[in-house]
C-alpha cells in the first residue's frame, strides 16, 4: 500500500490484527509495515512511535463494547451485558491486559465506555462518588477474570517459539503440578476436573457467578439508604 493512500484507521486496525496474533511482543513497524504493504518509514508519517500505536490500538477496541440503551434497560441488566461485553473484548485481544502493565493508555473510546458506565450506575440510584466505586470494583473484576485467558495466549506462544510443542510443556507442568496436590485433601478431591487439567483455567461459571455475586452486593447497598460518599 503506497504511502499517500496509508490512513492513521488503516494502520491501527492493522495494528490490532498483529497484536492479536503476534502479542505486544511480535509488534514492530517492519512486521506492521509488510502487513499494510508499505516501507515502515510511510507508517511514521501518521504515527510516531510504537507505543502511540499501542495506545492508539488499545482504545479502539473499547468500540467493539455495545453499550445498553439505559433508558430501556434496567440497571442490573446493562452491567452485566457491559460485563459480559467487556470480557469477551478482553478475550478476543488478550494483549490489552498486558498493555495496561506497561504502557498508558487513555483515548475517547475508554471515556466513553466510562462515561456509560458511570451513567448507567448513578440511574441505578448511587450518588457520585458510589457510582464512581461501583463501576471500578465491576471493571476490576472483569479485568481480573479476564487475564486467565490472556495469560494462556500469551504463555503458548512463548513456548512455542523455537519449535518447542507448548501443548506437551503444559501437559507436562499440570502433571507435575497435580503430583505436588496430591497430599492435600480438597486439592486431591478436585484433581479430576476439568479446570484441574488446564494452565489457566477456572471452574465453570466462575465469571458469571463472581459478577452476579458483585451485583447482588451492589444491590444491596442501593437498598441500605443514602448513597453519598462513604468513607
Amino acid at each position: 500500500m503506497p504511502r499517500d493512500t496509508l490512513t492513521a484507521d488503516q494502520i491501527v486496525r492493522a495494528t490490532i490484527a498483529l497484536l492479536d496474533e503476534e502479542g505486544l511482543d511480535g509488534l514492530n513497524m517492519r512486521s506492521l509495515g509488510a502487513r499494510l504493504g508499505s516501507a515502515a518509514t510511510a507508517i511514521y508519517w501518521h504515527i510516531k512511535t510504537k507505543d502511540e500505536l499501542v495506545r492508539l490500538a488499545g482504545d479502539a477496541i473499547w468500540a467493539e463494547v455495545e453499550l445498553p440503551d439505559l433508558d430501556t434497560t434496567d440497571w442490573r441488566t446493562a452491567a452485566t451485558a457491559m460485563a459480559i461485553g467487556t470480557h469477551a473484548m478482553l478475550t478476543r485481544h488478550p494483549w490489552l491486559g498486558q498493555a495496561f502493565g506497561s504502557h498508558l493508555l487513555y483515548g475517547p473510546g475508554k471515556a466513553r465506555f466510562d462515561e456509560h458506565s458511570l451513567a448507567l450506575y448513578e440511574k441505578a440510584g448511587f450518588a457520585p462518588a458510589d457510582a464512581d466505586r461501583a463501576a471500578a470494583t465491576v471493571l476490576l473484576f472483569v479485568l481480573g477474570s479476564a487475564l486467565g485467558p490472556a495469560a494462556q495466549v500469551s504463555l503458548t506462544r512463548r513456548l512455542s517459539k523455537n519449535g518447542k510443542d507448548a501443548e506437551q510443556q503444559l501437559a507436562d507442568t499440570m502433571a507435575r503440578a497435580a503430583e505436588i496436590a496430591k497430599p492435600y485433601p480438597r486439592l486431591r478431591a478436585r484433581l479430576d476436573t476439568p479446570a484441574a487439567a488446564d494452565y489457566s483455567a477456572a471452574p465453570d461459571n466462575t465469571f458469571a457467578f463472581g459478577l452476579q455475586a458483585i451485583l447482588d452486593g451492589i444491590r444491596a447497598r442501593l437498598a441500605d439508604g443514602p448513597h453519598g460518599d462513604r468513607t
